[in-house]
This record gives structure tokens, C-alpha cells and sequence, in this order.
């Protein structure tokens, strides 16, 4: 019987479940390999000496980075959900929205995040506000674009949408979608009723604990 993909993954992070998304969306069987156990920690280095995750491990390739995850799987794993868009044209809008919630919503949420793990002199309160105003600047642009749309690119589920979920999920929690932003709100509800990502957040809720600014009692 041939070996299951493995993935190395966290259930907390949210790029982990960029890449979990992916697989629930066609019901990809494979390998959880869950960092909460030691094994797959000395795995996980052997494979990649960064220890950034989500890893795939498929036969003798390692596949590295959450994106390249998702597009992989859709060539190597085709399902009945088409996460990269045949038409090259609509592929290419798919990509630039998968860039988009890594680079102006993800980076900047996480800047927040980390730096509150820092001690405290060592934080940077000008960092922390850069990366606030970047996600209001990224709120905005992305209201704008989410008029009149179900999803983030073409008229499918995709790529950008598995990012956007986690993305906008956290993003809320550390600097919240302030109710003019109808649009994102909107969407945000959507990708949570995501059956997807709604099965990747309830796996993730035993460790809410651990969100350093303090996780809301919602969602």
C-alpha cells in the first residue's frame, strides 16, 4: 500500500491550516504529523533544518511553504475543488490574492503577536503600530475588492482563499475588522462556515490558550 503524504503541521498555526484547508476541501487522505509530538519534531528537522512549518513529505519529496503546499497537492491530488483555476488568467489573480493575505495580512498580524512574546524592553511599540496601520491599509483595499464577491479570486473557492481564512481569522482576534469593513466581515464569516476551515478551527481550540494577546470568546 502506498505511504500516505505527511504533512508536519500544528493545529494552532495558521499556516498549518492554510495548507489543512487544502486537504479537507477534497478529502486528501494523509499523515498528520502534529508538532505537539516530539517524534515529529526530530522529523520535521531532518527533513528541513529551518523547522518552519507546514512540511509536506510525499515519497521522496519534500514539499516546503504553505502556498507551494496547496498548489502541489492540486497537481499531485486533484479533487473536486480546483484550488489554482485552469484559465491562467484567473490562476494569476489567484496567486496575487494568495500574496496579498500573506504579505499585508498575515506579516503584520504576526509582528503584533510575536512582539508581545518578547520581553518587554526588548518590544517595539513603532514596529507593533506600522503593522496595525498596515492591516488597516490592508482592511480597506480588501472591502473594496470583496464588493459584489463571494470569494477572493474568480467565482471558486482557491489558493487565496484557503490563506484568507486563517489569516483573516487571527487578524480579527489581533487587531479587529472595525464593523465599517461590511465586506471583509462578511467574507470572514463565510470562510468560517467553510466546512474546511470550520473542521481546522475546531481542532485548534484546545490550544486558544495560548494566543498571546488572549484569545476572544467568540468564533
Amino acid at each position: 500500500m502506498p505511504q500516505l503524504p505527511r504533512l508536519y503541521a500544528h493545529p494552532f498555526s495558521s499556516y498549518s491550516q492554510k495548507a489543512l484547508v487544502a486537504l479537507y476541501e477534497n478529502g486528501t487522505p494523509f499523515d498528520y504529523r502534529s508538532l505537539e509530538d516530539p517524534a515529529a519534531n526530530e522529523e520535521l528537522a531532518a527533513l528541513w533544518p529551518m523547522k518552519r512549518f507546514p512540511v509536506l513529505a510525499d515519497g521522496g519529496r519534500t514539499v516546503l511553504e504553505a502556498s507551494c503546499i496547496v498548489e502541489y497537492l492540486d497537481q499531485a491530488y486533484p479533487g473536486p475543488v480546483r484550488l489554482i483555476p485552469f484559465d491562467p488568467r484567473v490562476a494569476l489573480e489567484v496567486r496575487m490574492l494568495d500574496r496579498f493575505f500573506d504579505n499585508y495580512v498575515s506579516t503584520p498580524q504576526q509582528k503584533v503577536v510575536f512582539d508581545r512574546l518578547r520581553p518587554e524592553a526588548e518590544r517595539d511599540p513603532r514596529g507593533v503600530a506600522e503593522a496595525r496601520a498596515m492591516l488597516e491599509t490592508a482592511y480597506a483595499w480588501l472591502d473594496r475588492h470583496m464588493a459584489g464577491r463571494e470569494w477572493a479570486a474568480g467565482h471558486a473557492f482557491s489558493l487565496a482563499d484557503c490563506g484568507a481564512a486563517p489569516f483573516l481569522f487571527y487578524a480579527d482576534w489581533t487587531h479587529p475588522i472595525d464593523p465599517s469593513f461590511r465586506h471583509v466581515r462578511a467574507y470572514r464569516e463565510r470562510l468560517l462556515a467553510r466546512p474546511s476551515f470550520a473542521r481546522a478551527v475546531d481542532e485548534a481550540r484546545p490550544y486558544r490558550r495560548c494566543f498571546p494577546l488572549g484569545a476572544p470568546d467568540r468564533d
